[in-house]
């Protein structure tokens, strides 16, 4: 079991989402950007990733260049994901098969200097809440170490809900607080009824509030740095400055 991190206490969200491939790279960019509108300097932050590839600023993926773009951060990417595998896996497998244990403490010496220029920080995990990391740590136990209130980001289609409360719960039993769900990929114009009423559902049976429920954007798309501007005036329904405390 990897020792605990002691991390620099910092205003933001953790975002996690309910699968991988869900969308939570667009909206902690999405964000982001909110916050920088509001004026804030707004650190991110991937404590890991893979399918990384060889980049001039470290072994990273997609995702943190697409959170610095629109966040306006001047870090580094080796600084904003400071641990990288190639291997597109859960992390402890993708750790186990490049013989490269997950450095925990270079993980905490970026993200305190992340904290130290920010005003508010975005804390981008990968996978679902209980994807396990390396060490007996899985990205819960990483939650629990920023000890940032959670963004859930769920898929619209059917199942959601199941899977939604289940990472409210979840999140809920380890004492985090959540600080809502953002659905992300709604269609409106091919929705059934189910889909049309998650939001409603999940509300209710979890007690937590939908912050936004994001509409499927061909404007969006992480792969080349593009935020639309559906995504962000979805996004915008919730006063994610004011949620900052």
């Amino acid at each position: 079991m990897a020792e605990e991190l002691r991390l620099p206490s910092a205003k933001g969200f953790f975002v996690t989402g309910t699968d991988t491939g869900i969308g939570k790279t667009l909206v902690g960019g999405g964000i982001a950007k909110i916050l920088r509108d509001a004026g804030k300097r707004v650190g991110v932050f991937k404590p890991v990733a893979t399918g990384c590839q060889y980049h001039d600023e470290g072994l990273v993926n997609e995702d943190p260049e697409f959170l610095r773009r629109h966040s306006g951060s001047e870090h580094r990417l080796d600084t904003i994901c400071p641990v990288g595998y190639v291997l597109p896996a859960a992390p402890c497998v993708s750790a186990e098969h490049e013989n490269r244990p997950v450095d925990f403490q270079a993980m905490a010496k970026a993200y305190e200097k992340v904290v130290a220029e920010s005003d508010a920080v975005i804390v981008e995990g990968a996978g679902g809440i209980r994807v396990p990391v390396d060490a007996g740590v899985d990205m819960l136990g990483l939650a629990k170490w920023f000890g940032l209130p959670v963004v859930i980001v769920a898929r619209p289609d059917l199942g959601t809900i199941n899977h939604t409360l289940l990472t409210v719960d979840c999140i809920r039993g380890a004492g985090l607080e959540v600080a809502g769900v953002v659905i992300s990929g709604y269609d409106a114009f091919d929705s059934s009824i189910a889909e049309e009423q998650a939001a409603v559902v999940i509300e209710e049976w979890g007690d937590v509030p939908v912050l936004s429920v994001v509409p499927k954007d061909e404007d969006s798309d992480v792969a080349s740095g593009k935020l639309g501007e559906l995504t962000v005036e979805a996004l915008g329904d919730a006063d994610w400055a004011g949620m900052l405390g």
